[in-house]
């Protein structure tokens, strides 16, 4: 029998490590939480989740001050302060990592700040942050948990690291707005990135590479956000190929062709934001003899286990999406089977996606897309929000919501919600896909009148008519 250190030992503190950690301390087990970030807290936390819907909120805020004459409402000259605006963002993260931290250091595990590296399959070598005093040390434990998040990727194209581009870490720590913006990508943060910059007045120009921005949702949603942000005065290329990048004086220049013409457009500074990749580079997993991707993300089975059996992983280092709520499912699944092997698995039916833009977009289960690239027979409804008449009053008519429902029993197998708070929309149609429902059963589930959320019976009361099962 060998002697460990730890029965645990779970390298990274952020949102799935965490899970991790609670999970096999709940379960008894001697378990220790290194962290070798700067910080603590965890993408979500520091560059992610809470600092960029901060700030969309206030960019929001001052879009409806300026736009309120459709209410009665003389605004009169509005201005903006982006320097309170960054410290208010600030302030709100410093009050959420902190409460991360009294959860790492509340002693129910122990917690280190260093750097770990797979010497073997059973031992880390922990190398302290310089200047604090500590030594290089190893440990060693009967199991592991990685879960070390994800690194900005590095530039697929030659010479935009000669221009000294932002990066979606980076932009979150600008001191003063630029007067104009490339934004390099069309995911969802660059998506969001670029309307707050454009509604704290920069000058703000997307280019992307498909042929529409957010392409994981169906183009009728993708076109929705497209439409507003030409609106908004977002310049928007998309089907491009980059060429060449350039800097002269105070301004940045990317070349790209588009529709087989080479076009060209100047800013003071370029936001890259074509992506992350999983932050393992350094953890000498083939010491271990844990299997990755070309690209560096752990592989794993529907347990979270990885090819050495002893070794899980959880949250954006092993994918297959970057969303937080699914990187701590993915933490519990690990702890859980750490402590009875097999005992819980990974069902991304009912994978969530939120984008907040406004509107915003949202989606669970399967899209239109998805569902004819898997092969998947369905039948779908729509409903737009301009002939719905709360959304009406609020002056939200932007988008619609969308049902896909199985053809023959009429289960609800994805919703999309493109429309404002569709965020806090699509929750309704999780709920009823835990539960399996149908269409029929949502139509006649009761709706206040008149309310946002009134609007999912109008596709599900169509699709119960087609079906008639």
């Amino acid at each position: 029998m060998h002697q460990f250190n730890f029965d645990v030992a779970v390298i990274g503190g952020g949102s799935g490590g965490y899970a991790a950690a609670r999970t096999a301390v709940a379960a008894g087990l001697k378990t220790v939480v290194i962290e070798g970030g700067e910080e603590v807290g965890g993408l979500c936390i520091l560059r992610g989740c809470m600092p960029t819907k901060a700030l969309l909120y206030m960019a929001k805020v001052a879009y409806m001050v300026k736009h309120s004459a459709p209410f009665g409402v003389r605004a009169g000259k509005i201005s903006f302060d982006f320097k309170k605006a960054m410290a208010r963002k600030d302030l709100l993260i410093k009050d959420f990592a902190g409460y991360r931290v009294q959860q790492l250091n509340s002693g129910k595990f122990k917690f280190v700040r260093a750097t770990a590296k797979f010497r073997d399959p059973h031992t880390l070598e922990l190398t302290p942050f310089p200047g604090n005093g500590k030594r290089a040390s190893t440990i060693t434990a009967n199991h592991f948990v990685i879960a070390t998040g994800s690194a900005v990727a590095p530039s697929p194209y030659c010479g935009l690291n000669d221009i000294d581009c932002l990066t979606t870490d980076t932009a979150l720590t600008l001191k003063k707005l630029p007067n104009s913006l490339i934004i390099l990508g069309g995911g969802p943060t660059a998506s969001e990135f670029a309307q707050f910059f454009a509604r704290f007045g920069v000058r703000v120009t997307m280019i992307q590479r498909s042929p529409h921005i957010l392409q994981y949702f169906d183009e009728d949603a993708s076109a929705t956000v497209e439409t507003v942000f030409r609106r908004e005065g977002i310049r928007l290329y998309t089907g491009t190929k980059l060429l060449n990048s350039k800097r002269k004086g105070k301004l940045k220049t990317i070349e790209f062709e588009q529709n087989g013409k080479r076009d060209s457009v100047s800013a003071e500074e370029v936001l890259f934001a074509l992506g992350r990749i999983p932050n393992t580079a350094s953890l000498g997993l083939e010491n271990a003899g844990v299997k990755t991707t070309d690209n560096g993300m752990v592989i794993a089975n529907e347990f979270m286990q990885t090819s050495a059996p002893h070794i899980y992983t959880a949250g954006d280092c092993a994918g297959p999406h970057e969303i937080v709520h699914i990187a701590v499912n993915q933490g519990e699944v690990a702890g859980r089977n750490i402590t009875n092997p097999n005992s819980a698995q990974m069902d991304y039916r009912l994978i969530t996606m939120v984008v907040f833009t406004d509107p915003q977009l949202a989606f669970v289960g399967l899209t239109e897309k998805a569902a004819a690239a898997q092969g998947i027979p369905f039948v779908s409804a729509s409903y737009p929000f301009n002939d719905h008449g709360p959304s009406m009053i609020m002056n939200g008519i932007d988008g619609f919501v969308k049902l896909l429902a199985d053809p023959n029993s009429g289960e609800i197998i994805g919703g999309q919600c493109a429309g404002m708070i569709g965020g806090e929309m699509i929750h309704e149609i999780v709920a009823a896909m835990a539960k399996r429902m149908t269409v029929r059963e949502l139509a006649t589930l009761p709706h206040y009148h008149p309310t946002l959320s009134e609007i999912w019976t109008y596709p599900a009361e169509e699709l119960a008519e087609r079906i008639k099962k």
